[in-house]
């Protein structure tokens, strides 16, 4: 599996941005435009990029800053760039859309995110509504709270005593390898993802993946996180605007999906009538990679094209 094209667009970030493409079958319905999660790439996407593209939908997925085959010049992998860096990774998915704009003028675009990706669609449609017909935010957390401060204050120390463009020590022990702690009878330290040992074997086997991120760029995505915890922060998005949310029981990322239930509690509370989320069952992190993975995206295939007709 593997996009039918690779485009390398330049961003007015400064960013070189690596975008796969993958051309709907017959005619298109709309476009999908893809973010992935940390310390992957968007070429993971491609056999979702293939279903999709089954059921009318082109794609298109770019490599972060930091990721892939993005380049940058404050950027190298596991970097998102000289701080402050939210507006440039915000920049780039923008571009994107551009991009979507140009090649496909009329085509509605549904923005997905998985776990970091789904923080920075989340952000970017806070501050873009308009240019998105409808969002699929999968697997991310936006329980900020006391936890979140405390990763903050933790950040701010490594910053101080170590600087902002080496990776953090204490954030993957936090994280990536307390959520590996908690799948019983693990084989690898990054079972947590999947269930499908193929799938993880191949994560493993990638050195595009896995790698640490630095003091700077958690604190991006802290900022990310605390943003979307913010309900003053959803005031444009339009009320009736199509959104999934999507997470899974087995999930250590997510606290076992409650992390997306809150997410949709608070925006059902915040009026949006359009709003649809599911937690799948024995599901981990990466729904799109795990055992279920056809289900889930039979699942999205069917609210996608409902979201655009």
């Amino acid at each position: 599996m593997a996009f039918t094209d690779m485009i390398a667009h330049p961003s007015p970030s400064g960013a070189t941005l690596n975008v796969h493409f993958r051309q709907a079958e017959g005619e298109p319905r709309g476009v999908i435009q893809v973010n992935h999660g940390m310390a992957e790439h968007a070429a993971r996407y491609a056999r979702f990029a293939d279903a999709m593209a089954a059921h009318g939908f082109h794609t298109y997925a770019h490599d972060h800053r930091g990721h892939g085959q993005t380049t940058a010049p404050d950027a190298p992998l596991g970097r998102f760039g000289t701080e402050p860096a939210h507006g440039k990774v915000l920049g780039d998915v923008d571009a994107v859309h551009d991009l979507i704009a140009r090649n496909h003028p009329g085509l509605p675009v549904i923005l997905f995110g998985h776990s970091m990706g789904g923080l920075i669609a989340l952000n970017y449609l806070m501050g873009h509504s308009s240019r998105v017909a409808a969002a699929a935010i999968f697997n991310a957390n936006f329980s900020a709270g006391a936890l979140g401060r405390a990763a903050q204050a933790i950040l701010a120390w490594e910053r101080f005593r170590l600087g902002s463009d080496v990776p953090s020590h204490m954030l993957p022990k936090l994280t990536f390898q307390a959520w590996g702690r908690q799948v019983p009878n693990a084989k690898t330290e990054f079972d947590w993802l999947s269930r499908d040992e193929a799938e993880v074997a191949k994560y493993v086997a990638d050195p595009l993946c896995g790698f640490d991120v630095s003091v700077a760029t958690w604190r991006t995505v802290f900022d990310f996180i605390f943003r979307g915890a913010d309900d003053r922060n959803f005031t444009i998005i339009p009320r009736d605007l199509p959104v999934l949310l999507v997470g899974g029981q087995r999930d250590p990322a997510t606290d076992g999906g409650k992390a997306v239930e809150r997410l949709a509690g608070r925006m059902q509370a915040m009026g949006f009538s359009n709003l649809r989320s599911r937690i799948y069952a024995e599901t981990r992190h990466e729904s799109l990679n795990e055992l279920n993975r056809d289900i889930i995206t039979a699942d999205f295939a069917e609210w996608a094209r409902s979201a655009v007709a």
